[in-house]
């Protein structure tokens, strides 16, 4: 896996594994891991972003992550993007324990000069792989080149002014004509927070929850007809979905810090290898 590309190759995809949502469980990772390696001595891990918060191992899981090399890397999630805006004074959360770790570590500049050299989205063969979703009109071509604009920006030696203009929900609706701020902040939100949207690419971002918690006159973003539909789309992100396995949808958040389980998926013939979770996080109607 080369770190400044967003393809893969079809050899090295051959020992991919895609795992879903890890939210600071180290535990549950390292055991995962040790069963893909039984399956698969050059198995190489991709998460699907949200490596930290809210489980009590975020440092342990970035520290393996990195130590891994060429053996693992991860798209950016919404989570991952935070712990970088709060590690440099960006955003003030009220609770920052599950990330306390991490800020006070001796290593933490080089873990987190790693976390955000990661990419937004990744394309492995006929799978693309991002946190959240992509919108309808976005081709892959278009998802790709659009992470790689976040990704300048956020790799290069102004990344603290992209992070503290990162938050918030407008522009709602994309335009291919946006630039800027709102260009920038319109291409996080779809990779990280996308869940609902309608067929001309308008968001909603109050709806969290499972399906039957969708906003009046929106839909999934994944149940509109999509340019991306050729391809097969693996995400994270939305642990009240559960797994999703479809022709051309792979959901992999299986709400490990809820208690569920952390999935892995081997991309060469979509092989699952789960373990169990204990309940790190009381169970809520509308876990992110």
């Amino acid at each position: 896996m080369t770190e400044n590309s967003n393809e893969i190759s079809h050899d090295l995809a051959e020992h991919t594994y895609v795992i879903g949502d890890i939210q600071g469980c180290c535990d549950q990772l390292n055991e995962l891991h040790a069963l893909i390696l039984q399956q698969d001595p050059d198995a190489r891990l991709l998460i699907a972003g949200d490596l930290v918060n809210r489980g009590p191992q975020s440092l342990p899981t970035l520290r393996k992550l990195m130590a891994l090399g060429d053996k693992a890397n991860s798209v950016l999630g919404n989570h991952d993007l935070n712990l970088l805006a709060v590690a440099y004074g960006i955003h003030r959360p009220q609770n920052d324990a599950y990330l306390r770790p991490i800020l006070d570590a001796p290593d933490r500049e080089e873990l987190l000069t790693w976390l955000r050299h990661r990419p937004m989205a990744l394309q492995v063969g006929q799978h693309l792989i991002v946190h959240a979703g992509v919108l309808p009109s976005w081709s892959v071509a278009q998802t790709l080149a659009c992470a790689k604009e976040v990704e300048a920006v956020l790799q290069g030696p102004d990344f603290l002014d992209f992070l503290r203009i990162m938050y918030g929900n407008e522009p709602r609706t994309w335009r291919s004509d946006l630039s800027g701020t709102d260009r920038l902040r319109c291409i996080v939100n779809v990779l990280t927070r996308l869940r609902f949207c309608n067929s001309s690419d308008e968001m909603e971002f109050t709806g969290s929850g499972g399906l039957d918690k969708t906003p009046a006159g929106f839909a999934p973003w994944f149940s509109h007809p999509r340019k991306t539909d050729t391809s097969i789309l693996v995400f994270g992100h939305w642990s009240a979905l559960g797994l999703q396995i479809q022709s051309n949808l792979i959901g992999l958040d299986t709400g490990c810090v809820w208690g569920g389980k952390l999935t892995a998926l081997r991309l060469s013939d979509h092989l699952l290898i789960q373990v169990d979770c204990p309940q790190h996080q009381e169970i809520q109607l509308s876990p992110s």
